[in-house]
């Protein structure tokens, strides 16, 4: 089965920079839509005649907004391109959550059969507007929880200083999951401990993987709660309205 990703956060930055100037909100959406439209549809052609050639099935197109270290290949450049100051500052999550709802729009559109998760991803350490807005200090951990609500995935590809305690890094998994059960989609969570390093150090991993900026995480301790063991039931959905 031939199964395509289509990757394109640099030509969504590139279509809002072209013609995004003195557009509204609802005009820089249908922006983002006709774009993703017209990249999945590429992807969708591929896959169809790769699946001809080869003589196996067409499987889906998952069209993902997956930012690499490389120049302009960032999704939080979208969203200052959107009309952010920096990535971090508020309206950070209100412009992510405009820029999935559209990606995911415009690709179901365009794909006769559209899977994996379609979104936009805020892996830091791979992205160098994520990178540049956290070594400002612009863009810290619970921000960047706030944003995996609206997001495609959960807190991804974070530094964090190398004495972080079990029960905080539990802690953070637990919040995070809790943002994954009450909205009822996916989450999670890679953390990198950088050992021997602190919070405004650097966490070079080179290629894709980009370079991390030591992020510091919120004091206070949570060890009595996770120590408590147990579960967390899962949430009531049946009497929301």
């Amino acid at each position: 089965m031939i199964n395509v990703g289509v990757s394109g956060p640099g030509v969504v930055r590139a279509a809002l920079a072209k013609d995004g100037d003195g557009k509204d909100i609802t005009e820089i959406a249908d922006m983002v839509k006709r774009t993703a439209f017209k990249i999945t549809r590429m992807g969708q052609l591929v896959a169809k005649e790769a699946s001809k050639r080869l003589c196996v099935p067409f499987g889906i197109v998952d069209l993902s907004l997956a930012p690499t270290p490389a120049v302009g290949d960032s999704v939080a450049y979208i969203l200052e391109e959107m009309g952010l100051e920096t990535c971090g500052c508020h309206g950070t999550t209100a412009a992510l959550a405009l820029l999935n709802d559209a990606v995911k729009k415009g690709g179901v559109m365009a794909s006769s059969h559209v899977g994996g998760l379609s979104g936009a991803f805020i892996p830091v350490s791979e992205d160098a507007g994520m990178i540049a807005a956290a070594e400002s200090g612009r863009l810290d951990i619970t921000k960047l929880e706030a944003m995996t609500a609206v997001c495609s995935v959960g807190l991804d590809m974070i530094v964090v200083p190398g004495d972080i305690t079990p029960e905080t890094i539990s802690a953070i998994i637990a919040d995070e999951a809790a943002i994954g059960m009450v909205n009822s989609k996916t989450t999670a969570v890679r953390l990198i401990p950088a050992i021997g390093k602190k919070a405004g150090d650097t966490l070079e991993f080179g290629g894709l993987l980009g370079s991390g900026p030591v992020m510091p995480v919120r004091n206070g301790a949570a060890d009595v709660f996770i120590n408590r063991g147990g579960r967390i039931p899962a949430p009531i959905q049946a009497l929301k309205n």
